[in-house]
């Protein structure tokens, strides 16, 4: 909760002034009370009324009025609102390591799936983009907030020799660059998805393109996908495929992004549910002077009521 106009608070020192008011006046009645001589003279002269329901209508009166006074001061609640130029890249590794089955049925599988899953439930509002890389990277389709090429294209990937990680974060970059600038001179709020499972071995260093995406204030968050059991079949002879976990960290750290491991489709999964709720949200104050309004007025409607109900007289 917070406070749009705040210097209107001082209006609750008033308030605070008729309640001590309030307080020092009943205290004064009592003391008045007891120089009368016997507790039966004070019930005889003392007249009948609400007795100590009247702080009851007091109380609510006084809650109205407090309420009130915070209303003057403009609340205001955060809240979660899109980016309507929020753009995702997801960037996918193609490279044949990815045909490894320690993940079921293998990593490209299951990666494809999970990704299809990020891509339903990423708002609609949001630009996606997809691009894939292996020996090289190449924007598979451009961001939009057109779902159905992202899905049709996740069906599509083709493997490929060598991992050119970095090269990937180039190629992010540019198709972040290239969403319309719709009236606005800054550039989009964006973040690049990266889900790779081994070592890079083509193309620009994950340092030049860490300091690129830095640089362009553009957080890479990545995803080390598979186990370090991984084995695939490359001319015939079986190669270990583990992962570069240490590298992916890095460069998620570097970049303000976040590192997460999946070991298995349903752990994709769940990173990328926690990923999506992150990506291209900002918090807004949303003014709620209506609901504080709206309270004050049951609470001055209850004092009248009840000072009506018991004392047939106003508060």
């Amino acid at each position: 909760m917070s406070f749009l106009a705040p210097w209107f608070l001082l209006t609750l020192i008033p308030v605070a002034l008729i309640a001590a008011g309030y307080v020092w006046r009943q205290r004064r009645k009592r003391v008045h009370a007891l120089k009368f001589s016997t507790v039966d003279l004070l019930k005889t002269l003392a007249p009948k009324g609400i007795g100590r329901k009247r702080h009851i209508t007091a109380a609510a009166l006084l809650l109205s009025l407090v309420i009130l006074a915070l209303a003057t001061a403009r609340p205001a609640m955060a809240v979660k609102v899109p980016l309507e130029r929020a753009t995702i890249i997801l960037a996918i590794d193609v490279s044949l390591s990815m045909q490894a089955e320690d993940v079921a049925p293998n990593r490209i599988a299951a990666a494809t799936e999970a990704a299809k899953g990020f891509v339903t439930d990423l708002p609609a509002a949001y630009n996606l983009g997809l691009v894939s890389f292996a020996k090289s990277a190449n924007v598979v389709v451009s961001p939009s907030k057109d779902r159905e090429p992202v899905m049709g294209a996740l069906d599509q990937l083709k493997l490929d020799e060598a991992t050119a990680t970095g090269e990937a974060v180039f190629t992010a970059l540019d198709a972040i660059r290239s969403v319309p600038p719709d009236g606005v001179k800054e550039p989009p709020p964006a973040r690049i998805l990266l889900l790779s499972d081994g070592y890079r071995t083509s193309g620009r260093p994950l340092e030049d393109a860490a300091a690129a995406a830095a640089a362009a204030s553009v957080p890479v968050s990545t995803i080390a996908f598979g186990t370090d059991g991984g084995v695939v079949d490359i001319g015939g002879l079986p190669q270990q495929v583990p992962v570069d976990r240490e590298a992916l960290a890095q460069l998620a750290e570097s970049t303000g992004g976040f590192f997460a491991e999946a070991a298995s489709e349903k752990e994709l999964k769940q990173v990328y549910a926690n990923l999506g709720s992150s990506i291209g949200h900002r918090k807004q104050n949303r003014e709620v002077t209506v609901w504080f309004a709206g309270a004050a007025l049951l609470f001055g409607l209850a004092a009248a009521g009840l000072s009506l109900l018991w004392g047939n007289r106003l508060p």
